[in-house]
Formats: structure tokens, C-alpha cells, sequence
């Protein structure tokens, strides 16, 4: 063999065991090298990582922020109504060693964290604050799985409650209440208008009674707007205190009263006795 195919035979070589060793560690990970089962060294950067194949292992693991849905959980709220919440929790990896060595399966671990976190939360809370108060559900929550996470080498960044699913009988309950409390609302609402519109007509006519002008003005203005709108009928309001100051300051005199005609006297009636002769009449 010529010194051209040793030198070929030994570049195939360098090429075969280049491509064995080297890895391609990307941007958004880490990589750990375990020789023999022991890790070797601080966790590699992004680039290219090379390892001793046959003897080194090389494991990848992800930085970015990981998105976990939490499947719907079944729970009775403290005031006695059963619910169905589902959640999403948003963590990353800030240390891969502790979440490689510490922990067998992290995700696997983040997610029945959440789904017990989240049945507790459910069991302490009430209804009310299951729909209006996910601020503070939401904090709760966070802590609560953020604790053991810590001690994998995992920060939870954020954890939202998505949806509380109720039972029909309590949708309808629901729906009734509101619609009353609507209700209760609009009558206010229309006792108060009503109060405040009487208060400017009271004003309104105590401005007209110091004025007697200002109700002719309010007339005419009342027929100009009638007229505007092209009716073939138009209905002329007629003041009751004009009617008033006519019969007060009429001049006709008043008619004359004709008294009955006086019956006639009384007609006294005398009765003739007959003449009595002897014994004749």
C-alpha cells in the first residue's frame, strides 16, 4: 500500500470519527456530557460540541419557555358547586443539570404538580371567585407549583386558569339571577329618570307661573313643532287660564230670571142649608 491510500485510509478515518463526535447544540439549548455515566464538565453552549464516541453521551435539553396545558379537573368549590377547570402553566429550564439529574421527567413532573395545585385551589375557593377572581387564583397557583419546581432547576413564569366549565342546573340559576338583576337595574334607572324629570318640570313650572309669557312662548313653540312635520291634523292646546280670564272679565249682563206665576186665590165655597117649612121642605 502507497503512502496516498494510508493517507486516504487515514482521512476516512479523522472524516468517520468527526462525524461521530461532533454535535450541533442549537441557540435555544443547553448540552451535558455524561462519560461513563458521570456528568463531564459545565453544560455546553450553543455551537459545536464534541464528544468521545463509545465513551460520551451527550443530552440536549430545551431553554425556551414551554407551553403545558393542564387537563380539565373535576372539584367541588367550597360553597358546594361542582365545576370542571382546565389550566395552562408556561415554564422553562434555568438550570439543566438539576433538571437532568434531580428529576426523572420533569415535564411528566411540572404536570401532576399543576393538576394537584390546581384541585386545591379548586376545593379552597369559592364560585364567585373561580369566575371574577382568576387574578388571584392565578397567583396562588404559581406559588404553589413553583415550590417544588425550584429544587428541579425550573422557574414557572406564568400560570392561567382558561375555563371553568359549569353544570346546566347552575348555567340556569345563573342566567335567572342576572336576568332579574338586569331587571332590578332598569327599574331603578327609569324611578330615577322619572324623579328627576318631575324635579325640572316643578322648576320648570315655577319659571311659567312668576312669567305667564313664558307658557304663550312654550305654546307657539309647541305648534311650530307640530307643524314641522307636515300633519294634515293639527291639535291646538287651549290654556285653561284663558278660559279663566274670560269668565271672569265677561261684560254681558246675566240673563233675567222669570218667576212662576202666583196661583190664583182661593174660591170659599158656602153651602145653602135648605128651608125647612112645616114640615115640608
Amino acid at each position: 500500500m502507497d503512502v496516498l491510500g494510508v493517507a486516504a485510509v487515514v482521512a476516512g478515518l479523522g472524516a468517520l470519527w468527526v462525524a461521530l463526535s461532533a454535535r450541533v447544540v442549537k441557540q435555544y439549548e443547553r448540552a451535558l456530557v455524561f462519560r461513563f455515566g458521570r456528568l463531564n464538565g459545565q453544560p455546553r453552549g450553543p455551537g459545536l460540541a464534541m464528544i468521545v464516541p463509545g465513551m460520551d453521551r451527550l443530552r440536549k435539553i430545551n431553554m425556551q419557555i414551554v407551553t403545558l396545558p393542564v387537563p380539565a379537573q373535576d372539584g367541588i368549590t367550597r360553597d358546594n358547586v361542582t365545576v370542571n377547570v382546565d389550566a395552562v402553566v408556561y415554564y422553562k429550564v434555568i438550570d439543566p443539570v438539576a433538571a437532568t439529574v434531580n428529576v426523572e421527567n420533569y415535564p411528566f413532573a411540572v404536570l401532576q404538580v399543576a393538576q394537584t395545585s390546581l384541585r386545591s385551589v379548586i376545593g379552597k375557593s369559592e364560585l364567585d371567585d373561580l369566575l371574577s377572581n382568576r387574578e388571584r387564583l392565578n397567583e396562588g397557583l404559581e406559588v404553589m407549583i413553583d415550590n417544588p419546581a425550584l429544587g428541579w432547576g425550573i422557574h414557572i413564569d406564568r400560570v392561567e386558569i382558561k375555563d371553568v366549565a359549569l353544570p346546566e342546573s347552575m348555567k340556569r340559576s345563573m342566567s335567572r339571577q342576572a336576568e332579574a338583576e338586569r331587571e332590578r337595574r332598569a327599574r331603578v334607572i327609569s324611578a330615577e329618570g322619572e324623579f328627576q324629570a318631575s324635579e325640572k318640570l316643578s322648576q320648570a313650572a315655577a319659571v311659567m307661573a312668576d312669567t305667564p309669557g313664558a307658557l304663550q312662548l312654550r305654546l307657539l313653540e309647541t305648534i311650530v313643532q307640530v307643524a314641522s312635520e307636515r300633519n294634515s291634523t293639527l291639535v291646538l292646546p287651549f290654556p285653561v287660564e284663558l278660559l279663566r280670564f274670560l269668565e271672569h272679565n265677561s261684560t254681558a249682563p246675566p240673563a233675567p230670571v222669570q218667576s212662576a206665576p202666583a196661583p190664583p186665590p182661593p174660591v170659599k165655597v158656602q153651602s145653602a142649608a135648605p128651608a125647612v117649612t112645616d114640615g115640608q121642605p
